[in-house]
């Protein structure tokens, strides 16, 4: 099988660490874009089967610095095409952290953690539309994300919401935001203060759909 290019539109990085909870990926900070937004779930094969696939959320995006970087930001004017050069070609990594929240075998989804996490130099991507859709249809992935302690886990959850809300076609995409909404409220009936928070956060905006 040949190796993912790391310029393919839904290749995230390739996996630095790991274990079941979570995992780390890293790619070039040139090559940051909306697929390593906050919230956005992606997938990787699990150690020795790619009939698996974790799916999971970035919860953390780090661009790492050099001691390149470290005396430009101390210089007191940088010449924009060493900047241009900076940003644009040289290799600074970029590390993406992954909140584990199910996993695929086969056509079946599993809201739960992998029996293994992804190998290292293992190839992580976006989930496709129809992936995030039908992961999405029932919402028990919410209390890994609600009760994940090393994570900014309101903020993740409101965004992951808002991301997979936009797979859904238009006519569907508030019902699963009520569906979300009633869920969490469930979960949180004890915390009425950040019940509050998070209800905030997926609460969809004005025309949001039309600014896409």
């Amino acid at each position: 099988m040949a190796a993912a290019d790391l310029s393919s539109a839904n290749m995230v990085g390739r996996v630095l660490r790991a274990s079941t909870r979570g995992f780390t990926c890293g790619t070039q900070s040139n090559k940051v874009g909306d697929r390593h937004d906050f919230g956005a779930f992606v997938s990787a094969p699990i150690a020795n089967d790619d009939s698996v696939q974790v799916v999971g959320l970035i919860y953390a995006v780090e661009i790492k610095d050099d001691m390149l970087v470290s005396e430009l930001v101390m210089a007191e004017a940088v010449n924009s095409s060493i900047l241009r050069d900076q940003r644009e070609n040289r290799m600074v990594p970029l590390e993406i952290s992954v909140l584990s929240i199910g996993y695929l075998y086969r056509q079946t989804i599993v809201h739960s953690l992998p029996p293994r996490p992804p190998m290292t130099l293992s190839p992580v991507e976006l989930c496709t539309t129809e992936v995030v859709y039908a992961f999405t249809q029932r919402l028990d992935f919410l209390p890994l994300a609600l009760n994940a302690s090393e994570v900014p886990s309101d903020d993740l959850l409101g965004a992951a919401i808002r991301y997979a809300a936009r797979a859904y076609p238009e006519n569907e995409e508030y019902g699963f935001l009520v569906r979300c909404g009633r869920e969490i409220a469930r979960l949180l009936s004890h915390d009425l203060k950040r019940l509050e928070h998070v209800l905030a956060l997926i609460r969809p905006l004005n025309g949001a759909r039309n600014n896409r």
